[in-house]
């Protein structure tokens, strides 16, 4: 393997482990969960996790119950990070997977609209036949044809804060990259954390 391959090579993957990190593969992808699995260091070494820990937890973390004062919520996309703060104070961090390209989360100051601890897409989700058994995955409703005997079925949107049209907060798959239609997507545990602390009106500030 030629030094100039390596040269090119190192940086791409660190980049990829620095994703890794960002991310929360961890719930959907078992080789994440798996202290055996290992990861290039920044420094070139070979890494093993000794933590089974969701890598999204890993940088995520709640410390308000002892603070008082009106919520605030800033999401920056570029760190890809919520920051929840009580009477100015930081007392929570999360990792999140704002919208991809074409489907971006929209920038601009909000306010919670509304709760749901139950929420479906109306707009995205699967194909399932009457058994509930998914016959073809991400689809969108209208756009495109249901096989034969199959119907929509939305996609699981838990714990759901809505602050704009058709967008909210809610548990979901964090890839540490930008991948959601636009909504904002939690580790479920912080998820949980902020539906039960956040009031309906708690300003939502969303940063580039």
């Amino acid at each position: 393997m030629s030094s100039l391959f390596l040269k090119r090579s190192l940086p791409l993957a660190v980049a990829c482990v620095a994703m890794l990190m960002l991310g929360g593969c961890a719930s959907y992808d078992g080789r994440l969960n798996s202290t055996a699995t290992q990861y290039l260091g920044t420094d070139g070494s070979i890494v093993t996790r000794t933590s089974t820990a969701s890598l999204a937890d890993r940088i995520s973390y709640w410390a308000g119950e002892a603070v008082n004062g009106p919520a605030h919520i800033v999401i920056n996309i570029s760190q890809q990070k919520l920051f929840y703060y009580r009477g100015g104070k930081l007392v929570g961090i999360s990792a999140v997977s704002t919208g991809r390209e074409g489907h971006d989360s929209p920038v601009g100051n909000f306010k919670v609209q509304k709760k749901e601890k139950e929420h479906a897409s109306n707009l995205y989700g699967d194909f399932v036949d009457a058994s509930g058994n998914v016959v073809v995955k991400n689809v969108t409703f209208k756009v495109d044809v249901p096989p034969p005997g199959a119907h929509f079925q939305g996609s699981s949107m838990p714990w759901f804060m809505q602050f704009a049209p058709g967008v909210g907060m809610h548990t979901g798959f964090l890839p540490g990259i930008p991948d959601s239609h636009g909504c904002i997507r939690l580790p479920d545990r912080m998820a949980r954390i902020f539906f039960d602390v956040t009031p309906v009106g708690t300003p939502v500030t969303v940063e580039k």
